[in-house]
């Protein structure tokens, strides 16, 4: 009985916390820039160990230089590296583009699939990607569980899973399925602009009420505040409580964070 007690309160609680959220991020988006479900399979691929600043600099011109699966699959190699050379790892992306243009133009007539099962088996493409993909590109609920959704999660003990699976299945017990999606975006958002990894801007939260690490960061407002990032910083402070002129005029370029 405890437990089942223990279970409805941390569901209620990330119930309200996410609705705090919504109120926080409703800029909240896939910070990867697309317009067709190939453009956002690349990006994501692209995305590993480097920043979405970064593969939004990239992507411009590989996508106008090869706009389907087929141009992948046929891509010169060197030219290829040399447009992705900027994002890390650039040969083993390179491999794996032009892999997942192979399959797609051989198994699924040079489009997407809609499925995670499918998704999962094309080349550079896992769980979290695939849950990208679904949820921003079909429409298809998702929770995608990257290292900042996997830090706060745990951090606010929505789960004490450290397994992204096991996370992943865990929030969505917590949280109503039409919401994973937004969901994942704000939890990233709050991450990269608030939340952060070694120093959180607690002090400048507006999850400060409801959060059990309160004070991981510091609480007081001057110094949380110098903490806030994004073009928002400054509304994000009116909506913790906090003096925005506190917020430094360099904190509010886009988080350079992958």
């Amino acid at each position: 009985m405890a437990r089942a007690s223990s279970d409805l309160s941390r569901k209620r609680r990330a119930r309200k916390m996410a609705r705090v959220l919504e109120e926080t991020h409703p800029d909240a988006h896939c910070e990867l820039n697309h317009e067709t479900p190939l453009q956002l399979a690349v990006a994501t691929i692209l995305s590993a160990q480097t920043t979405d600043v970064r593969v939004n600099e990239v992507t411009p011109k590989l996508f106008a230089r090869y706009p389907t699966a087929a141009d992948y699959a046929g891509a010169d190699r060197a030219e290829l590296e040399g447009l992705l050379k900027p994002t890390g790892f650039f040969r083993n992306k390179t491999n794996s583009v032009m892999r997942l243009g192979q399959v797609l133009v051989e198994q699924y007539d040079g489009e997407v699939p809609r499925t995670l099962d499918e998704l999962v088996r094309l080349p550079g493409i896992g769980r979290k990607t695939a849950n990208v993909i679904l949820g921003n590109a079909f429409g298809v609920p998702g929770i995608t569980v990257d290292t900042h959704f996997q830090r706060l999660v745990r951090r606010w003990e929505w789960t004490e899973q450290t397994d992204p699976v096991k996370i992943e299945h865990a929030i969505g017990a917590l949280i109503e399925k039409r919401e994973w999606t937004m969901l994942s975006h704000r939890v990233i958002f709050h991450g990269r602009r608030v939340c952060h990894a070694r120093k959180p801007a607690c002090g400048a939260c507006t999850l400060t009420k409801m959060c059990p690490s309160y004070g991981t960061g510091p609480t007081e407002a001057a110094a949380a505040a110098k903490l806030l990032k994004g073009p928002r910083a400054r509304e994000l402070a009116v909506a913790a409580g906090v003096d925005p002129e506190l917020v430094p005029a360099g904190a509010m370029a886009a988080p350079d964070v992958p």
